[in-house]
């Protein structure tokens, strides 16, 4: 790489060298090669080419030069047409029927709906893995009890195991958006250059255009639209770059929220740091959240790209208009490689995620007992006392705590409450005290996180397949 020139940080900062190859000039020069050799191979069929023809195209298949094809394309100002030049001077035999019958898309869409099926797959794959990685946290941490927050204030105790299983869940349902999506992918198809297969029916007969377009989509297992125009649907990456940018949410939740947990006020959570690693140029006693950071980063920039594909759909005006094209070189592989490069992180994270038990049962102690005047209030109506009264009783005592703890002192609420006159009236001393045991004070979230693991088999199937 030339560093003395600008570089995407896509092509070698973030991303996956697999994920990378895919969305590679030279594995779209090979998918062109391998669907025009897949079309000179059924046309074959129907004697519209020899078999010399085909086995030439086959023998210089993987002979891609893209330095002579951008030497072509600057004279000829047409990217697929110089690789089809390119392919050509190498073929002294198959040369001349490169691309029979086919307009530009016909190739061009077709690869793309290949490689974003390949980019899809290795999304899931890490998608999986990392499900399967909040599935083992969900259970190692499942009955632990923590303070819950709703406005980012106090609220009532939840287990850890709950919570990621909120995240889970999240992620369990970007899977199945993202496999619909993988399943359902389509190519344009063979249709020519406005999808009336016009040019196909002059070569194959207009009674053979169905078996002819169906032998293709075998050879390329790649099911097709059976309505295109010049292109396939854009709505498709639509939906598409969607699912990937509702995957981003979810990861930017997951990640916003141990920002704010790793915080020192917080201090419960906190993503893996590594021993010789840096957090601030300026202040050494840094522990900044830069993956976590990073993650929300990258979600930023993905939840923008849907709009982008809207527009390519919706302004596709009438058979086709060629103003998607050149944001399409980014827009597709640029989902796929923030995508990567976000799961891969949280991969990291997830697996080494730090819980903080004793700041947990702190927080806790500090914080529940307040959540816990509920089920005091609960237990002196059973009993028979006044409802208005006891909740004003149990709001004044809650604002001297509150007052304490600001001026740094052990919250005082449990000791207010059982020293209380007219609590002792309803309740003994035990029942107090069991009631304003925030720990307990869980329902059944414990076993509701854990009700997640049900999807854990699909993962693992997938990951076998």
């Amino acid at each position: 790489m030339d560093h003395k020139n600008y570089l995407s940080p896509y092509s070698w900062r973030y991303g996956s060298e697999q994920m990378r190859a895919i969305w590679s000039e030279h594995n779209k020069h090979l998918l062109w090669r391998k669907i025009w050799l897949a079309l000179a191979e059924v046309q074959a069929d129907y004697g519209l080419v020899n078999a010399d023809q085909v086995a030439d195209l086959a023998d210089h298949l993987d002979q891609v030069d893209l330095e002579r094809a951008l030497e072509i394309e600057a004279e000829i100002h047409h990217d697929l047409m110089a690789e089809i030049k390119t392919y050509a001077e190498q073929c002294p035999v198959g040369g001349g029927i490169i691309h029979l019958g086919a307009t530009s898309m016909d190739i061009e869409d077709n690869a793309d709906a290949l490689r974003i099926r390949d980019g899809l797959r290795i999304v899931l794959d890490k998608l999986a893995g990392l499900e399967l990685q909040f599935f083992e946290k969900i259970s190692l941490f499942a009955d632990l009890p923590t303070m819950a927050h709703t406005h980012i204030q106090p609220a009532e105790p939840t287990t850890i195991g709950y919570r990621l299983a909120v995240y889970a869940q999240d992620l369990d349902e970007d899977w199945d958006q993202i496999q619909a999506v993988y399943q359902g992918y389509r190519g344009k198809g063979f249709k020519g250059a406005v999808g009336s297969s016009a040019s196909y029916a002059d070569l194959v007969g207009l009674e053979n255009l169905e078996a002819f377009e169906t032998s293709l989509s075998e050879k390329l297992k790649l099911p097709f639209y059976p309505i295109a125009t010049q292109t396939y649907p854009r709505k498709q990456e639509y939906w598409l770059i969607s699912a990937l940018a509702g995957l981003g949410a979810s990861i930017y939740k997951f990640a916003f929220d141990l920002r704010i947990l790793q915080s020192p006020p917080f201090g419960e959570w906190a993503e893996p740091f590594g021993a010789k690693q840096v957090g601030s140029s300026a202040m050494p006693f840094k522990r900044n959240p830069i993956n976590a950071e990073k993650l929300d980063s990258l979600c930023r920039s993905l939840a923008q790209l849907p709009r982008v594909a809207w527009d390519n759909a919706a302004h596709s005006l009438l058979e086709r208009t060629l103003d998607d094209s050149a944001n399409r070189r980014t827009l597709l592989p640029e989902a796929f490689l923030i995508t990567d490069e976000i799961l891969t992180v949280m991969q990291k994270l997830v697996s080494g995620l730090v819980i903080n038990d004793t700041v947990v049962k702190r927080n806790l102690e500090t914080y529940g007992p307040f959540a816990a005047t509920e089920r005091v209030l609960l237990a002196l109506v059973k009993k028979g006392a006044d409802r208005q009264e006891m909740h004003e009783e149990i709001r004044e005592l809650t604002m001297q705590a509150w007052e304490a703890i600001k001026q740094g002192e052990d919250n005082p609420l449990l000791k207010l409450v059982l020293g209380h006159q007219k609590f002792g009236k309803y309740l003994n001393t035990t029942e107090l005290t069991t009631a304003m045991d925030a720990s307990t004070h869980i329902g059944n979230a414990a076993e509701r996180g854990i009700s997640i693991l049900q999807s854990k088999p699909k993962y693992e199937q997938w990951l076998v397949d």
